[in-house]
């Protein structure tokens, strides 16, 4: 990693808090990895032997539950650590890590963590507030489940998504990284003809243009409305 400057890194966690030295001493530890867009970089039960963080692309966090549905639990942006299962004490990565789209990442082993929670003062308050951030944004997701109608959980996860990867274009704002139906059916507990009838009805209102793998918010603002997160 000896042609990524160190710059590249100083203003995200876990590196903010840390010197332009000590981030070289990191970085020229990591092994960094192209993953092909709907490649896993790892799968949920496999044993968990490194961590990531998400140098460019975008990720899809994905769970398989017992009675065997697929489950879309979190995106992660570029600029984020993943597969931080040591954090929380796991031997096996609790989720899947699939690429939304072409990603790079950097990884180290598991037993470099210890190491750099002693020696680079920051990184761990710095990682354990994203995993708190985590934990919020999902325990959000599950009062969505809820107590909200479908209606407006579809809405929300829009919402979520363009905050998190929205990308202004001439007709609105699309969502960076490719997006079908069925992904939005899987992040929000309802069927692929739920979703179906609900963008289709929003794209005769004006409110989305959804094509294949590829949705823009063109209302924004009726999107709000639809989530409920005004009433």
């Amino acid at each position: 990693m000896k042609n990524l400057d160190e710059s590249l890194l100083a203003s995200i966690p876990p590196f903010r808090k840390l010197q332009r030295q000590q981030i070289r001493e990191i970085l020229d530890q990591a092994q960094p990895k192209r993953i092909d867009s709907g490649n896993a970089i790892f799968d949920q039960g496999m044993p968990a032997t490194h961590f990531y963080l998400l140098l460019d692309g975008h990720i899809r966090v994905v769970k398989n539950t017992t009675v065997g549905d697929q489950v879309i639990v979190l995106h992660i942006a570029s600029g984020q650590l993943f597969g931080i299962a040591v954090a929380l004490g796991k031997d096996e990565y609790p989720a899947s890590a699939i690429a939304a789209r072409e990603c790079l990442t950097l990884s180290w082993p598991n037993e470099l963590w210890a190491e750099f929670v002693d020696k680079y003062d920051g990184f761990a308050t710095e990682t354990y507030k994203v995993v708190g951030d985590r934990i919020g944004e999902m325990n959000n997701r599950l009062v969505e489940l809820a107590t909200r109608h479908v209606e407006q959980r579809v809405a929300a996860v829009l919402l979520r998504l363009i905050n998190q990867a929205g990308k202004k274009v001439a007709t609105g704002i699309e969502i960076d990284f490719p997006i079908t139906r069925q992904n939005i059916s899987e992040m929000t507990g309802t069927t692929l003809h739920t979703v179906s009838r609900l963008l289709s009805g929003w794209e005769r209102d004006g409110i989305v243009v959804s094509k294949r793998s590829n949705i823009t918010i063109t209302q924004p603002h009726q999107l709000v409305l639809l989530s409920g997160v005004d009433g």
